[in-house]
């Protein structure tokens, strides 16, 4: 849907304002929504979208007439988990640019960023509102409003292929117009935006872009943090030096694993994509190359699993023609993910197992679109689970702090000892948890020129233990509001924060730095923590 026809579509005649009022009276009285609902037909025919109620909910919190109810307008809420998570996601997606890669299984559409197709629902939005950040932003803000969601929590998702390719100044007018969308208001630079966000309506609570791994350097990521950026994505793709080569990939195994290793000493959170049915790859290569993401030093925080998807707009198309590669059917697929999900580690997510790409792109193989779905009905029939946080997530059930267990999950990833800090339910659901990094004093000599070069562009580092992450779960909350039952909101974070000061300290660090976003700076200051230069550190007693 188009811009214009989005906004059409939320434009209420007096029928629909007076319909939707009567079935808000009926739901608050008890009657089930969809019940309320199909009991008030338009006289055009149909029935009131839950939009429309919305819109009648916040009239009338705003004229008065009702007291703000948080559970009634979770009940009305079009697509309640979008924000289940705690935080509301916005994805943009940068204009076209030239990207350094020669990958085969990537499509290249010269009016979109590299690897995107136009159906795509992010590229869709983007391409309708001319790339433009501000309209971009604005665009999902007004629809999440219209839906129901809050917008004051923000992760702000920046697509578009290789983000550190672009240049500098206009990565910089990027990040700058999408933070005037969230505060409403124009700044006269890229810092100013920054400062006004911290207050402002809709606050930026993690940046997020996307690039290579052999583009991660110290310089690359002090200018990220320059523009708040707090969590990378990565194409590790394949941890098979081979199969990179056969790709066209144009890096290394060891090119990724030194970029995990660089992120996590500057405390930036990991997300890392792998893409099984690569040129060269069999169902049984691949479980063993997944293994090698846990075992191998790159431990992500996040993972994509992105299978190889036979596209006429890739180069991967014509070695299928000549008969030289075979796309995995669905059932081969399901199994070969239904065979690793279960291995992936408790402090790590699944953000997505397949992209979504529309069926009409794809030649041959599986089209299947509810693939998480497909697999998690497989482990469900082999008696198995998943423990990622994804599926142990609390999300928005009540929660008791005083029923919730603190537990210490350590693992060692390339140069670090990770801590990861958490507090779950009885029936090992997640409420909330912390990512704890301690650098490594002894790393390979390869890596020390650019451990070096890191804390001289990011003094503040040298010596601190990192503090990557803070994420408490429930439905996300108003800021500064309350709700019965919810976990945000209910000091789970300030506890996790201790824990976090008192292992530092039983480790030998005097200082601890966190990696805050924009909109959390407050959060941290009220906390004892000061800014520096680009993170926010404390001096532990």
């Amino acid at each position: 849907m188009d811009r214009e026809s989005w906004q059409n579509a939320r434009q209420y005649s007096d029928e629909q304002m007076q319909i939707a009022a009567q079935v808000l009276d009926e739901i608050l009285q008890g009657i089930p929504v969809m019940k309320a609902v199909r009991s008030h037909p338009l006289n055009a025919g149909g029935y009131i979208a839950k939009h429309t109620l919305v819109h009648v909910y916040r009239q009338k919190v705003e004229q008065g007439s009702l007291a703000e109810n948080p559970a009634l307008l979770a009940r009305i809420r079009m697509k309640p988990v979008r924000s289940l998570s705690g935080v509301s996601t916005v994805t943009v997606l940068t204009e076209p640019h030239d990207c350094p890669g020669e990958c085969l299984f990537c499509p290249n559409d010269r009016q979109l960023p590299k690897s995107y197709l136009r159906e795509e629902p992010g590229a869709a939005r983007a391409f309708q509102n001319n790339f433009d950040p501000y309209l971009q932003v604005k665009s999902r803000l007004d629809s999440y409003l219209a839906i129901g969601h809050p917008i004051d929590k923000i992760e702000l998702l920046i697509l578009g292929g290789s983000w550190s390719a672009y240049p500098v100044e206009y990565r910089e007018k990027f990040v700058k117009r999408c933070l005037e969308a969230m505060n409403g208001r124009e700044s006269g630079s890229l810092e100013e935006a920054q400062t006004i966000n911290q207050t402002a309506g809709s606050r930026n609570v993690g940046l997020v872009v996307e690039t290579r791994p052999d583009t991660i350097n110290p310089a690359e990521l002090a200018f990220m943090r320059s523009l708040g950026v707090t969590k990378v994505q990565m194409g590790a793709q394949s941890f098979n030096d081979e199969i990179l080569r056969l790709n066209c990939r144009g890096h290394d195994v060891q090119a990724t694993l030194d970029a995990c290793a660089l992120l996590r000493a500057a405390g930036f959170k990991i997300v890392l994509h792998w893409m099984p049915n690569l040129l060269g790859a069999t169902p049984d290569s691949d479980r063993a190359d997944f293994q090698k993401m846990w075992s191998g030093g790159f431990c992500p925080d996040e993972i994509k699993i992105y299978p190889t998807q036979l596209l006429r707009e890739a180069p991967l198309y014509a070695f299928w023609q000549e008969g030289r590669y075979q796309p995995y059917s669905t059932e081969q697929l399901v199994e070969l993910i239904a065979d690793i999900k279960p291995h992936i580690p408790v402090y790590s997510r699944v953000n997505r197992i397949i992209r979504d790409i529309p069926a009409s792109y794809i030649q041959a193989g599986s089209r299947r679109s509810s693939l998480r779905l497909d697999v998690m009905q497989e482990l469900e029939r082999r008696g198995q689970r998943c423990r990622c946080i994804r599926c142990r997530e609390i999300r928005g059930k009540p929660v008791k702090a005083d029923q919730l267990t603190m537990g210490d999950f350590i693992y060692r990833p390339a140069d670090a000892e990770e801590h990861f800090i958490h507090f779950s339910t009885v029936d090992d659901q997640l409420a909330g948890y912390l990512r704890l990094s301690l650098p490594c004093a002894d790393f390979p000599p390869a890596r020390r020129p650019q451990r070096e070069a890191l804390y001289a562009a990011i003094p503040e580092l040298r010596g601190t233990a990192l503090i990557r992450e803070v994420h408490i779960y429930g439905q996300s909350l108003e800021v500064g509001s309350e709700q019965a039952g919810a976990a945000q909101h209910s000091g789970l974070g300030t506890a996790l924060l201790k824990e976090a000061e008192k292992t530092a300290l039983e480790n030998g660090f005097s200082r601890l730095a966190v990696i805050a976003a924009i909109g959390t700076s407050l959060y941290y200051e009220k906390r004892g923590f000061v800014k520096e230069h680009l993170y926010m550190t404390k001096k532990l007693a």
